[in-house]
């Protein structure tokens, strides 16, 4: 006998009369008359088995009346194309072997589960088609994501997790006892990967992040991944377009790549396509105008939370950046844009359909003066970067860069209602099991 295949191999119909051997889980199944129906997954697809009585020896037709959700099988079986069957294919069982009886209990039954229950037995819920379908077009956005940079000469890098400076804001740090000292968990690659761009150029990553936000909106996480990029000799239009054809890139694998999972989860591959760049440029003061005349009160040089990002977004039917971010609400190391050196040079891509903030960026300063005088105004102490500051003493040059919340963009492309769904095995401010 062969060795075994995935079911999704099986569903191509490059197997159609063969005799194979598949192993997965049970994931439902029901007895008619003389007939088992079985529908077995294994992760990459899902597939229909019928077991005739009289086909198989009649202690196993007997032993598989006793088969529960979840039981974990090996079958050996001939396949036959069946237009009635999910998938149009089917394996007439001819053997099984059962690896693990699961109990009768299993915990999620076919009926409704609050999210709370769902959240506790995550490590369950993970099985789910929907949860299946949300995590395969996560990977295959990532995948494409990586092709990207790949084939534009950029350079993966990794930096630490822990850390002794903050990033972003010194509130939202988690703290961590390390040794005789305290560290923090990164916010962002950020400060490290200005260090990495004279050593490699254009460089990206892909890594967690956690912020200490004591958030409930339906977009927080407390551990979230972060795409993110810098690059040198780049300026704030360089950095957007950068973003540009990154998601052109990405829309057009999802489209080819992800078109049945897009389909499952309520995105048609069309809709992605229709969002490809150039994304519009809104200004901040703009952003301001936009809202006042929505009746939504907002004062100028307030950051822009999920109440104002989900009534902007509505006004676009596709992403756009939001430039040109006050002083006052971004981060130090934003270069203050020299025609008006109250705001910065700093952009958002927003998400439309109500989802806001996808990415996080702009130009950085370059100039040792500008830098010192920038964390003189934020009360930041210099001996907490010296190393960061002595970029700009050996061979500083324009640089920018962006971070991308995975799951946030996950969220908008799948449709989510919840950021929660984007992940397997979601951290939140009231959740950290499983």
């Amino acid at each position: 006998m062969s060795e075994f295949v995935d079911i999704s191999s099986v569903l191509s119909g490059q197997y159609t009369g063969k005799t194979v051997q598949v192993r997965g889980w049970l994931d439902n199944m029901r007895s008619s008359g003389g007939i088992h129906f079985f529908m077995v997954r294994d992760g990459t697809g899902l597939i229909q088995c019928t077991m005739k009585k009289g086909k198989v020896d009649d202690t196993k037709f007997e032993e598989a009346k006793n088969l529960t959700q979840e039981s974990s099988l090996e079958l050996t079986g001939t396949v036959y194309e069946d237009k009635r069957a999910p998938g149009g294919y089917e394996i007439r069982v001819e053997n099984i072997n059962v690896v693990n009886l699961a109990e009768a209990d299993y915990p999620i039954a076919k009926k409704f589960h609050g999210p709370e229950f769902l959240l506790d037995h995550r490590h369950l819920w993970i099985r789910s088609p929907k949860m299946q379908t949300i995590l395969r077009l996560r990977s295959k956005f990532l995948e494409a994501a990586r092709e990207w940079f790949q084939n534009n000469g950029f350079t993966e890098f990794h930096s630490p997790t822990l850390i002794t400076a903050a990033c972003e804001g010194g509130s939202t740090l988690f703290s961590v006892k390390y040794f005789e000292q305290e560290a923090y968990l990164t916010q962002s690659w950020q400060l490290y990967a200005e260090a990495a761009i004279a050593s490699l150029g254009k460089i990206y990553t892909v890594a967690p992040s956690f912020r200490a936000e004591k958030s409930r909106t339906r977009r927080h996480l407390t551990e979230y991944w972060h795409l993110e990029a810098e690059a040198p000799w780049c300026d704030l239009d360089c950095i957007m377009m950068i973003q540009e054809s990154l998601f052109s890139h990405v829309f057009s694998r999802l489209a080819e790549k992800a078109a049945k999972e897009l389909e499952m989860l309520g995105r048609p591959p069309q809709e992605l396509l229709r969002m490809s760049p150039p994304f519009q440029r809104v200004r901040y003061d703009e952003v301001v105008s936009i809202l006042e005349k929505k009746g939504v009160k907002f004062e100028y040089g307030n950051d822009l939370g999920w109440v104002e990002e989900k009534q902007l977004t509505e006004e676009f039917d596709k992403p756009f950046f939001v430039t040109h971010f006050p002083k006052g609400i971004k981060a130090f190391y934003h270069k203050p844009d020299p025609s008006n050196p109250n705001v910065t040079l700093s952009a958002d891509l927003l998400a439309p359909e109500g989802y806001g903030e996808i990415t996080g960026g702009g130009q950085r300063i370059h100039d040792l003066g500008e830098l010192l005088k920038r964390i003189e105004e934020e009360n930041l102490n210099p001996k907490d970067y010296e190393w960061y500051i002595d970029l700009r003493r050996y061979g500083s040059v324009p640089h920018s860069g962006f971070g991308l919340g995975v799951e946030r963009t996950v969220a908008w492309i799948c449709k989510l209602e919840h950021i929660r769904d984007a992940i397997a095995f979601p951290r939140l401010i009231n959740r950290v099991y499983p």
